[in-house]
């Protein structure tokens, strides 16, 4: 009997996220003489357990397969839902039976760190157990801080609306020279930079704006970021100036803290807003200079107007990459990009243990971040540029772009 497909999105959305679900789904139905059929999760494993599917054979007749390539957000919806950490847990049978009462031997979960912790989970469980599901992440996260991995699909396409989104408030803020002014800039990041370290890219030349940058990986300073700040108004009148929203003290308080109370969310991480609203306040009142602070928020993540043409491929080639490495025996892994030695961008698909890359983070490396923490060097600029590369032409209808809906 020929076992089915189950996929599912899982946390924050990305603007290719939908491009990775149609890789697994696309090599799936191409699988015909292998797999059963092809499920999508509703609202990941939580709908999953309220017995939440669709059907994603007919999307391929209707053309909204196609269409949801280049979709942003989560076509399937997501969650955030931690399973259990004991695995004598009685969810787990009641889940695994679930599997067994839809007849499926593949499952495909899109997310980033708390998703792959899921598989972990479920592929740990089903070593357990003697199934023989098989389980494989597919990796998504505009943070690029899963490890193991030289990035990860949505980056590319958060990093280039990043830069071009800095670059375009840069020259709205250089209209006006004849008095000084601070643009602050807030990006999402919480314990990783790579999104905030990505605004370098928006300079033209060397001093162009944004002149600060400022990532979590190094401890923030009020007083000293002051002091950059007055010594770089001395030479840029309309200062940019770019944060993640994640700076802290380096001992484990968030900027963002100063401004008030914050809450947590399920899996207990702190949900970060106000830094840049903060440092507003303090620049207008200790430096006494005309200042407003920005925040990209969702927009970073569900843009598809500045898509990465590398960023799109890369996401598909991973879903369908994924589904090959289950089809072959692979379970408990992750699909991972290794870039390829040389001056040449190029990538090779692997997989590696989802275990060793689950509750892990990978953090910009500190060589990277130059003057004393407010700026980034050559090495990343050479990492990130050929991410961003590429163009997509995203469908269109009546001047608007053509998204595809669940219904």
């Amino acid at each position: 009997m020929k076992k089915k497909v189950i996929v599912g999105q899982s946390g924050g959305p990305t603007a290719v996220i939908n491009a990775s679900l149609y890789g697994v789904v696309r090599e799936a139905l191409d699988r015909e003489e292998m797999v059963g059929g092809v499920y999508g999760m509703i609202n990941g494993i939580e709908g999953f357990l309220d017995g939440q599917m669709m059907d994603m054979k007919p999307l391929e007749a209707s053309g909204e397969l196609n269409l949801i390539r280049t979709t942003p957000g989560s076509y399937l919806g997501s969650c955030r839902y931690k399973l259990p950490e004991s695995l004598e847990d009685p969810l787990y049978p009641k889940l695994f039976e679930k599997l067994a009462e839809y007849e499926i031997g593949y499952f495909f979960y899109i997310g980033g760190n708390d998703s792959m912790d899921t598989v972990s989970k479920l592929s740990r469980y089903a070593q357990k157990t003697g199934s023989d599901v098989r389980f494989i992440g597919i990796p998504k996260t505009i943070d690029n801080d899963l490890v193991l991995t030289d990035h990860t699909p949505g980056y590319g396409s958060a990093a280039k609306y990043v830069a071009s989104t800095v670059r375009e408030i840069g020259i709205d803020a250089s209209v006006y020279d004849n008095k000084k002014s601070v643009t602050i800039v807030e990006i999402m990041g919480r314990h990783a930079g790579w999104l905030t370290a990505a605004s370098v890219l928006a300079r033209k030349y060397r001093g162009d704006n944004p002149v600060l940058i400022y990532l979590p990986e190094t401890a923030f300073d009020p007083e000293r970021f002051l002091t950059d700040v007055k010594d770089a108004l001395e030479e840029t009148a309309n200062l940019v100036v770019c944060i993640s929203e994640g700076i802290n003290d380096g001992n484990g308080t968030f900027i963002c803290e100063s401004a008030g109370d914050i809450g947590v969310d399920t899996f207990g991480h702190k949900m970060l807003t106000g830094s840049g609203k903060y440092l507003e306040n303090l620049v207008k009142e200790r430096l006494g200079v005309k200042v407003r602070s920005i925040e990209l928020n969702v927009n970073q993540r569900c843009s598809s107007s500045m898509l990465s043409g590398a960023d799109l491929d890369e996401a598909s080639a991973a879903g369908a990459y994924g589904v090959r490495a289950a089809l072959a025996g692979e379970t408990g892994r992750m699909v991972a990009f290794r870039r390829c030695p040389g001056e040449e961008y190029g990538l090779d698909y692997v997989t590696e243990d989802v275990n060793q890359i689950c509750n892990q983070e990978k953090t910009v490396p500190l060589s990277w971040i130059t003057k004393g923490g407010s700026d980034i060097g050559d090495e990343f600029i050479q990492y990130a540029l050929p991410l961003i590369q590429g163009e997509v032409k995203v469908p269109s209808e009546n001047g608007l772009p053509l998204f595809a809906y669940r219904r």
